[in-house]
């Protein structure tokens, strides 16, 4: 995992703020380890049903940045992960 154990609380992760990781909680995740082999864009859905409302799509780049990052991917920025997101969801 790339001393990703050093990261012990969601908002200690880069790109991580107190909106997301309340996100994150609301799905579950409490830790960032918890993040590991997690389906990104079934998080996104997931976050859609729970708020009852479209996320933006920016929220799902973060998610698969989150997960990439945490499985050992190397430190970049979500937006890194917009083509990846828009290929999964071109209507996005």
């Amino acid at each position: 995992m790339s001393n990703r154990a050093q990261y012990t609380e969601l908002e200690q992760l880069p790109n991580i703020g107190p909106a997301t990781a309340r996100d994150l909680r609301l799905l579950g995740i409490r830790r960032p380890k918890d993040l590991v082999k997690r389906d990104p864009h079934a998080m996104y859905r997931k976050l859609c049903r729970k708020t009852g409302r479209r996320q933006d799509p920016c929220v799902l780049d973060v998610f698969i940045w989150a997960v990439r990052f945490m499985e050992g991917a190397a430190k970049r920025p979500w937006w890194a992960y917009t083509a990846e997101r828009k290929r999964a969801y071109p209507s996005l």
